[in-house]
């Protein structure tokens, strides 16, 4: 009798038994199918599939037999999402599943009662469902034996790991996973779950951690088969120039009527402006962003989930995989930062039979046409970013060795590096901070120990160290009541301006009167009014085409390149008329430098995205204006320069190119500066300013001068 080839005679019987009869499938998808034998065999892996695209179960099936089959006890999976939100989204699914083998899931968040903890802590779950900062917690607090509770700890599955890798969240997640692995006493199982990026391979290494050149890892993505890279999923994607937001929202409330349309815009004052116009044109619309109340949030995507003819008006909060029903329209103001974050988006229509991927981009200005262009232009030419940790996280280092010692109570000072297993920047690289840590007071050092100094205590002591487990700096806003229930949060600029009038604002796409301002507690109550409210929130916020890609791709547009997607006359109109205005701005054979014109500066049009730009700028020196102000598309140079001059000044930057300068008010931004030396904190924050190969590439290239002489 020969034995079976299919993959998914290798699953749990009992586990097939409910794929097929409980749920009904007639088998698995591709990706599914695929997941089942290096997870068997306890490969580390990266799953990519575009959203909706069965992942979850992907990585759960397998991991729930080895659980049944290899008769794993205690809590022996972790499931880790970047929101909460996912979580609570993702938990009645994985319950059904675990319930299949009498096994059982559970959440461990922020927002999680702590009757509902403790009982987690006495009756621990098979599969635990949670966030980072929430394993931090559990690793640093007095009430867990977190020695006892992960001792079964056999697997690790990470939701949307490109959202984790890019930034300072991905260094955080390592360290605590590598923290994780040392306190049981044996390698852990890693498995990544993401839509598609642009170095699938470079991904898995970098979930491996230190353990990326001893386990075997594999990358399974069945659709970058079926799909030819080069030409974009069959969609309807349309480009259409709006000019104003009022103008989208007149747009909005005509277009796809008795359909669920998702639209996604790019601030948060933009959701709310939007929201409050798609109102007051009688269009049932519901709004979410991340300064809006949990249950405002809640309230709002369930309600979308239930209705029909309606428009949700969301930030990139709904853009990863949480589920909000069945949608029929994806609506895009202007342009997303990342051809990523497109993807992801896109990828939230076209889950029915018949029924394809869609997305109308709606741009307000020529920056939003240009950017939206550039970005599906790279889109058609199947290009997706690559996702790379940011450089040198020096401060996540202090972060994780004053957690260390918090979890540990004491650490030896010989000692503390064998808990990362030689990750990076968590070893010797991280010496200098340790030597900082003890003579700054943030920790003391005696008989060759480690442990928690007064400074920590000062500077992170409250509420037991819950600040030391955000990896974020959250901008100070204040909490927004109707009565008794929270609505939001708001920047407090908007309670302190001068106004004539009555002070209202805007949230949850409703206008509210400010009735009184409790600013010791930081809290303001409102009433509801008809109109007049103003939305605003700090922070800088993405600045549009910003990346080298990008902004060349911008370039590449004005030189005549075309998207392949359909252009409404309106958009081909501004398209034209952009290639007009600014011919003379791009030349094929490389870079222009323009004197008069528009204005009376010099600017050297390089097209090469910020970081590059403010590369440049730090490295012509004497050649450069010196109030620069660098753009993704130009940098200002001295207004008396010689093409002579020029020539010499970029051949000594081509030689040695320097990080930006760093204003000392920018280290605010990144947590836990305060425990670097301002040198290495600075550091820190010039290394991720810089783009280095944007700006050598740029240099590369010949440069044009175009003078306009006045009379």
């Amino acid at each position: 009798m020969t034995q079976s080839t299919d993959p998914l005679d290798r699953l749990h019987p009992g586990l097939l038994h409910h794929i097929v009869n409980t749920l009904g499938w007639p088998g698995l998808r591709p990706l599914q199918q695929e997941s089942i034998e290096p997870l068997l065999e306890g490969s580390d892996a990266v799953l990519l599939a575009p959203t909706a695209g069965g992942k979850t179960e992907a990585a759960s099936f397998p991991l729930l037999s080895r659980m049944a089959t290899e008769q794993w006890t205690g809590t022996s999976v972790l499931y880790v999402c970047p929101l909460k939100a996912l979580l609570n989204n993702l938990l009645p699914r994985l319950e059904t599943y675990t319930s299949w083998l009498g096994r059982t899931a559970a959440l461990w968040h922020g927002d999680v009662p702590q009757a509902r903890r403790k009982r987690l802590l006495r009756e621990r779950p098979d599969v635990l469902l949670t966030t980072p900062e929430s394993l931090e917690s559990m690793l640093v607090s007095t009430n867990v034996d977190h020695r006892a509770f992960f001792s079964g700890l056999r697997a690790i599955v990470v939701d949307e790991v490109h959202a984790f890798a890019g930034d300072d969240r991905g260094w955080h997640l390592l360290a605590v996973l590598e923290r994780l692995e040392r306190l049981v006493e044996r390698p852990v199982q890693r498995i990544g779950l993401s839509a598609t990026v642009g170095n699938p391979e470079q991904l898995v290494q970098w979930l491996q951690g230190s353990g990326a050149a001893k386990r075997p890892a594999r990358v399974v993505a069945p659709h970058l088969r079926e799909e030819s890279p080069t030409l974009p999923p069959p969609g309807d994607v349309q480009l259409d120039y709006v000019g104003s937001l009022s103008n989208a929202a007149t747009v909005i409330a005509a277009l796809h009527q008795g359909e669920k349309r998702l639209v996604f815009c790019e601030s948060r004052k933009q959701v709310e402006e939007l929201g409050a116009g798609l109102r007051a044109k009688g269009v049932t619309t519901f709004l979410s962003h991340a300064s809006l109340s949990a249950d405002e949030r809640r309230r709002a995507e369930e309600a979308f989930a239930e209705a029909r003819d309606c428009v949700i008006v969301s930030t990139s909060t709904l853009e990863l995989g949480i589920d909000v029903g069945d949608l029929d329209r994806v609506i895009q103001v202007d342009a997303p930062s990342t051809v990523a974050s497109f993807l992801q988006r896109l990828g939230r229509t076209g889950r029915r039979p018949r029924s394809t991927r869609n997305c109308l981009f709606l741009a307000l200005d020529e920056d939003g046409l240009l950017a939206a262009a550039a970005l599906l232009l790279l889109w058609g030419r199947g290009w997706v970013e690559p996702v790379t940790a940011p450089p040198e996280p020096r401060h996540i280092a202090a972060q994780q060795i004053l957690a260390l010692c918090l979890q540990e109570h004491q650490v030896g000072d010989q000692l503390w590096q064998e808990w990362w297993g030689g990750l990076g920047p968590f070893g010797p690289a991280a010496e200098p901070v340790v030597r900082h840590l003890v003579s700054e007071g943030f920790l003391d050092q005696d008989g060759g120990m480690l442990f928690i100094g007064p400074e920590a205590e000062k500077r992170f002591g409250y509420r037991h160290f819950m600040d030391l487990t955000a990896v974020f700096t959250a901008a100070p806003e204040f909490t927004v009541l109707a009565g008794r229930t929270e609505i939001g949060t708001t920047d407090p600029a908007l309670l302190t301006e001068e106004v004539a009038g009555p002070r209202r604002l805007l949230l949850a796409g409703r206008s509210w009167q400010v009735t009184y301002i409790d600013w010791s507690r930081r809290r303001c109550f409102v009433e509801p009014v008809d109109s007049g409210g103003r939305a605003r929130w700090g922070g800088l916020g993405m600045a549009r085409a910003t990346s080298y890609e990008l902004t060349r791709a911008v370039r590449d547009v004005l030189l005549g390149a075309t998207p392949p997607v359909t252009l409404t006359r309106r958009a081909q109109g501004a398209l034209t008329q952009a290639r007009e205005e600014n011919g003379e701005l791009v030349h094929t054979g490389g870079t222009v430098i323009v004197r008069g014109g528009r204005d009376t500066n010099m600017r050297w049009w390089t097209w090469a995205g910020y970081r590059a730009n403010a590369t440049l700028a730090a490295s012509l020196g004497p050649v450069t204006d010196p109030l620069q102000r660098p753009t993704a598309a130009y940098l200002r140079l001295r207004e008396d320069i010689t093409p002579q001059e020029w020539a010499k000044a970029a051949a000594d930057a081509s030689e040695q190119l320097c990080l930006p300068s760093v204003d000392s008010r920018a280290l605010t931004g990144l947590k836990f500066s305060t425990a670097l030396p301002p040198r290495l904190a600075e550091a820190t924050l010039a290394a991720r300013l810089a783009d280095l190969d944007g700006a050598a590439e740029v240099l590369r290239e010949p440069t044009r001068f175009v003078v306009h002489t006045h009379p």
